[in-house]
Protein backbone atom coordinates (compact mmCIF):
# COMPACT_ATOMS: atom_id res chain seq x y z
CA UNK A 1 0.00 0.00 0.00
CA UNK A 2 1.21 3.45 -1.24
CA UNK A 3 1.29 5.83 1.69
CA UNK A 4 2.69 9.22 -0.33
CA UNK A 5 0.15 10.97 0.95
CA UNK A 6 -2.10 9.58 3.83
CA UNK A 7 -1.26 9.08 7.35
CA UNK A 8 -2.46 8.84 10.86
CA UNK A 9 -0.70 11.70 12.97
CA UNK A 10 0.30 10.70 16.54
CA UNK A 11 -2.27 12.15 19.04
CA UNK A 12 -0.43 11.45 22.37
CA UNK A 13 0.18 13.80 25.62
CA UNK A 14 2.45 16.90 23.80
CA UNK A 15 3.63 18.56 20.22
CA UNK A 16 2.97 15.48 17.42
CA UNK A 17 4.48 15.64 13.79
CA UNK A 18 3.66 14.29 11.05
CA UNK A 19 5.76 11.04 10.28
CA UNK A 20 6.47 12.17 6.88
CA UNK A 21 5.16 15.27 4.25
CA UNK A 22 5.07 15.40 1.08
CA UNK A 23 3.83 18.98 0.71
CA UNK A 24 7.03 21.39 0.16
CA UNK A 25 5.26 24.49 1.50
CA UNK A 26 2.68 23.26 4.25
CA UNK A 27 2.81 21.70 7.34
CA UNK A 28 1.14 20.35 10.44
CA UNK A 29 1.59 19.49 14.34
CA UNK A 30 -1.15 18.42 16.70
CA UNK A 31 -0.92 20.02 19.77
CA UNK A 32 -2.46 18.01 23.16
CA UNK A 33 -2.07 19.26 27.01
CA UNK A 34 -3.45 18.71 30.12
CA UNK A 35 -4.77 21.08 32.19
CA UNK A 36 -2.03 22.73 33.78
CA UNK A 37 0.11 21.99 30.99
CA UNK A 38 2.33 24.42 29.04
CA UNK A 39 3.89 24.38 25.70
CA UNK A 40 6.50 26.48 24.26
CA UNK A 41 8.03 26.76 20.79
CA UNK A 42 8.97 29.47 18.05
CA UNK A 43 7.46 29.84 14.14
CA UNK A 44 10.55 30.59 12.97
CA UNK A 45 10.42 31.45 9.75
CA UNK A 46 6.65 30.20 9.35
CA UNK A 47 3.42 31.64 10.11
CA UNK A 48 0.69 28.90 11.95
CA UNK A 49 -2.74 29.06 12.89
CA UNK A 50 -3.11 27.86 16.44
CA UNK A 51 -7.06 26.15 15.70
CA UNK A 52 -8.53 25.33 19.12
CA UNK A 53 -10.28 21.97 18.67
CA UNK A 54 -11.52 21.55 22.07
CA UNK A 55 -10.61 22.98 25.34
CA UNK A 56 -9.58 26.51 26.89
CA UNK A 57 -5.64 27.83 27.22
CA UNK A 58 -3.83 31.19 27.44
CA UNK A 59 -1.57 31.65 24.47
CA UNK A 60 1.38 34.01 24.65
CA UNK A 61 2.80 35.36 21.33
CA UNK A 62 5.86 37.98 20.41
CA UNK A 63 5.08 39.29 24.16
CA UNK A 64 1.54 39.55 23.85
CA UNK A 65 -0.80 37.97 26.00
CA UNK A 66 -4.29 36.35 24.98
CA UNK A 67 -6.38 34.80 28.02
CA UNK A 68 -8.78 32.16 28.33
CA UNK A 69 -8.96 31.60 24.12
CA UNK A 70 -10.96 28.62 23.35
CA UNK A 71 -14.61 27.42 24.67
CA UNK A 72 -15.93 24.28 21.98
CA UNK A 73 -15.67 21.14 24.02
CA UNK A 74 -14.82 19.33 20.77
CA UNK A 75 -15.00 19.63 16.78
CA UNK A 76 -18.60 19.28 16.54
CA UNK A 77 -19.94 21.55 19.27
CA UNK A 78 -19.54 25.01 17.69
CA UNK A 79 -17.34 26.83 16.11
CA UNK A 80 -13.84 27.64 16.92
CA UNK A 81 -11.21 30.25 18.25
CA UNK A 82 -7.98 30.14 16.91
CA UNK A 83 -4.93 32.16 16.79
CA UNK A 84 -2.34 33.66 14.22
CA UNK A 85 1.23 32.94 15.07
CA UNK A 86 3.04 35.61 12.68
CA UNK A 87 6.99 34.26 11.35
CA UNK A 88 9.56 34.73 14.12
CA UNK A 89 7.43 34.66 16.97
CA UNK A 90 8.06 33.14 20.18
CA UNK A 91 4.79 31.71 21.49
CA UNK A 92 3.91 29.82 24.95
CA UNK A 93 0.21 27.95 25.21
CA UNK A 94 -1.06 27.45 28.49
CA UNK A 95 -3.59 24.79 28.89
CA UNK A 96 -6.50 25.85 31.15
CA UNK A 97 -8.42 23.12 30.60
CA UNK A 98 -7.40 19.46 28.55
CA UNK A 99 -6.51 21.39 25.28
CA UNK A 100 -6.18 20.32 21.74
CA UNK A 101 -4.82 22.42 19.07
CA UNK A 102 -4.09 22.29 15.40
CA UNK A 103 -1.21 24.10 14.58
CA UNK A 104 -1.24 24.17 10.13
CA UNK A 105 1.99 26.43 8.99
CA UNK A 106 3.61 27.68 6.01
CA UNK A 107 6.43 30.37 4.69
CA UNK A 108 6.15 33.33 5.66
CA UNK A 109 8.00 36.81 5.24
CA UNK A 110 5.12 38.94 6.79
CA UNK A 111 6.11 41.43 9.37
CA UNK A 112 2.71 41.41 11.54
CA UNK A 113 1.47 41.25 15.16
CA UNK A 114 -0.50 38.17 16.51
CA UNK A 115 -4.15 38.33 16.87
CA UNK A 116 -7.12 36.02 17.69
CA UNK A 117 -9.94 34.86 15.37
CA UNK A 118 -12.81 34.76 17.70
CA UNK A 119 -15.99 32.45 16.42
CA UNK A 120 -17.97 35.53 15.42
CA UNK A 121 -15.87 36.05 12.58
CA UNK A 122 -15.86 32.43 11.43
CA UNK A 123 -18.06 32.65 8.24
CA UNK A 124 -20.58 29.57 7.94
CA UNK A 125 -22.30 28.17 5.30
CA UNK A 126 -23.63 25.31 3.17
CA UNK A 127 -22.03 24.02 -0.19
CA UNK A 128 -22.87 21.71 -2.63
CA UNK A 129 -26.64 19.69 -2.12
CA UNK A 130 -28.50 16.45 -1.63
CA UNK A 131 -25.91 13.93 -0.86
CA UNK A 132 -23.26 15.91 -1.53
CA UNK A 133 -24.03 18.42 0.44
CA UNK A 134 -21.55 19.72 3.48
CA UNK A 135 -21.52 22.37 6.32
CA UNK A 136 -18.36 24.52 6.38
CA UNK A 137 -16.79 27.24 8.80
CA UNK A 138 -14.57 29.81 6.87
CA UNK A 139 -11.75 30.64 9.52
CA UNK A 140 -9.05 32.59 7.76
CA UNK A 141 -9.79 32.91 3.95
CA UNK A 142 -9.14 35.86 1.48
CA UNK A 143 -12.83 36.10 0.66
CA UNK A 144 -14.69 35.71 4.57
CA UNK A 145 -12.14 37.58 6.24
CA UNK A 146 -10.22 40.11 3.88
CA UNK A 147 -9.34 42.27 6.82
CA UNK A 148 -7.17 39.65 8.42
CA UNK A 149 -3.34 39.77 7.51
CA UNK A 150 -1.82 36.32 6.21
CA UNK A 151 1.03 35.39 3.61
CA UNK A 152 0.03 32.28 2.15
CA UNK A 153 -2.27 30.44 4.51
CA UNK A 154 -5.92 29.35 4.04
CA UNK A 155 -7.96 27.84 6.52
CA UNK A 156 -11.60 26.53 7.33
CA UNK A 157 -13.36 23.34 8.54
CA UNK A 158 -16.05 20.54 6.89
CA UNK A 159 -18.51 19.05 8.24
CA UNK A 160 -20.05 15.58 6.18
CA UNK A 161 -23.29 14.05 7.15
CA UNK A 162 -23.79 10.79 7.53
CA UNK A 163 -23.66 8.79 4.21
CA UNK A 164 -22.71 12.05 2.34
CA UNK A 165 -19.79 13.17 -0.28
CA UNK A 166 -17.79 16.49 0.34
CA UNK A 167 -15.80 18.64 -1.99
CA UNK A 168 -17.93 16.86 -4.83
CA UNK A 169 -17.44 16.90 -7.71
CA UNK A 170 -13.81 16.35 -7.44
CA UNK A 171 -11.61 19.38 -7.57
CA UNK A 172 -7.69 20.10 -8.39
CA UNK A 173 -5.78 23.60 -7.87
CA UNK A 174 -2.69 21.86 -9.24
CA UNK A 175 -1.27 24.89 -11.29
CA UNK A 176 -1.08 28.47 -11.70
CA UNK A 177 -3.48 29.46 -14.67
CA UNK A 178 -5.60 32.59 -13.08
CA UNK A 179 -8.33 33.12 -13.18
CA UNK A 180 -9.68 29.72 -13.35
CA UNK A 181 -6.75 27.77 -11.21
CA UNK A 182 -4.49 28.61 -8.71
CA UNK A 183 -1.83 26.67 -7.23
CA UNK A 184 -2.35 25.24 -3.99
CA UNK A 185 -1.03 22.68 -1.71
CA UNK A 186 -3.85 21.23 0.88
CA UNK A 187 -3.94 19.15 3.57
CA UNK A 188 -7.23 17.75 5.61
CA UNK A 189 -6.48 16.74 9.28
CA UNK A 190 -9.77 14.78 10.14
CA UNK A 191 -11.46 13.26 13.18
CA UNK A 192 -15.54 11.43 13.11
CA UNK A 193 -18.47 11.29 15.04
CA UNK A 194 -19.07 8.57 16.15
CA UNK A 195 -15.20 7.76 17.34
CA UNK A 196 -15.39 4.35 15.75
CA UNK A 197 -17.52 5.80 12.32
CA UNK A 198 -15.01 6.10 9.54
CA UNK A 199 -15.08 7.84 6.21
CA UNK A 200 -13.29 7.60 3.00
CA UNK A 201 -11.01 10.38 0.89
CA UNK A 202 -9.59 9.75 -2.51
CA UNK A 203 -7.27 11.59 -4.50
CA UNK A 204 -6.11 11.38 -7.92
CA UNK A 205 -4.17 13.02 -10.74
CA UNK A 206 -4.80 13.39 -14.70
CA UNK A 207 -1.29 11.31 -14.97
CA UNK A 208 -3.50 8.19 -13.49
CA UNK A 209 -1.95 7.92 -9.59
CA UNK A 210 -4.71 6.99 -7.50
CA UNK A 211 -5.38 6.09 -3.92
CA UNK A 212 -8.17 5.44 -1.31
CA UNK A 213 -7.55 5.47 2.51
CA UNK A 214 -9.70 4.97 5.44
CA UNK A 215 -10.80 8.26 7.61
CA UNK A 216 -10.17 7.90 11.10
CA UNK A 217 -9.46 9.82 14.30
CA UNK A 218 -6.08 12.34 13.39
CA UNK A 219 -6.31 10.99 9.37
CA UNK A 220 -4.44 13.03 7.37
CA UNK A 221 -4.95 13.72 3.65
CA UNK A 222 -1.75 15.66 1.99
CA UNK A 223 -2.29 16.55 -1.41
CA UNK A 224 0.42 18.52 -3.32
CA UNK A 225 -1.42 18.24 -6.00
CA UNK A 226 -4.34 16.15 -7.78
CA UNK A 227 -8.26 15.93 -7.77
CA UNK A 228 -9.71 15.23 -4.02
CA UNK A 229 -13.09 14.27 -2.78
CA UNK A 230 -14.28 12.12 0.07
CA UNK A 231 -17.33 10.18 1.42
CA UNK A 232 -18.37 9.98 5.39
CA UNK A 233 -19.63 6.42 6.23
CA UNK A 234 -23.71 5.77 7.35
CA UNK A 235 -24.46 6.52 10.86
CA UNK A 236 -20.64 8.89 11.10
CA UNK A 237 -20.11 12.60 10.71
CA UNK A 238 -16.55 13.20 9.30
CA UNK A 239 -14.69 16.64 10.24
CA UNK A 240 -11.38 17.75 8.93
CA UNK A 241 -9.48 20.78 8.90
CA UNK A 242 -8.31 22.18 5.55
CA UNK A 243 -5.35 24.44 5.15
CA UNK A 244 -4.10 25.67 1.96
CA UNK A 245 -0.96 27.38 0.47
CA UNK A 246 0.28 28.37 -2.54
CA UNK A 247 2.62 31.37 -4.35
CA UNK A 248 -1.11 33.62 -3.25
CA UNK A 249 -3.60 33.80 -1.34
CA UNK A 250 -6.18 33.28 -4.52
CA UNK A 251 -8.50 30.90 -4.15
CA UNK A 252 -9.18 28.95 -7.63
CA UNK A 253 -10.18 25.17 -8.92
CA UNK A 254 -11.03 23.33 -11.59
CA UNK A 255 -13.53 19.91 -11.15
CA UNK A 256 -12.59 17.18 -12.65
CA UNK A 257 -14.25 17.79 -15.97
CA UNK A 258 -15.98 14.28 -16.77
CA UNK A 259 -17.90 14.58 -13.16
CA UNK A 260 -18.51 18.61 -13.38
CA UNK A 261 -22.24 18.01 -14.48
CA UNK A 262 -22.75 17.25 -11.00
CA UNK A 263 -22.02 20.97 -9.49
CA UNK A 264 -24.74 22.10 -12.45
CA UNK A 265 -27.62 20.37 -10.76
CA UNK A 266 -27.10 22.05 -7.63
CA UNK A 267 -29.36 25.15 -8.07
CA UNK A 268 -32.11 22.40 -9.09
CA UNK A 269 -31.28 20.31 -6.25
CA UNK A 270 -31.92 23.32 -3.44
CA UNK A 271 -35.13 24.45 -5.37
CA UNK A 272 -36.41 21.15 -4.95
CA UNK A 273 -35.45 21.30 -0.78
CA UNK A 274 -32.32 19.25 -1.32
Amino acid sequence: MDYRNHCYIPAENGRNELPFNPCELLDFTFLKLDAGQTYTGSSGDREILAVILGGRGTFEVAGRTFEDVGGRANVFSGKPHSVYVPAGAAFTVTALTPLEVALPSAPSDLAVDPYVIAPDQVATGRWGAANFGRNYHQILTEVAQPELPARRLIVGETFTPSGNWSTFPPHRHSYDNLPTEAAHEEMYYFRVNPGDGFGISRLYTDEGYEENFTVRNHGMHMMPKGYHTGVSGPGTTTYFLWFLAGTQRTQASIEDPALAWVGRTVPMLRDLGH
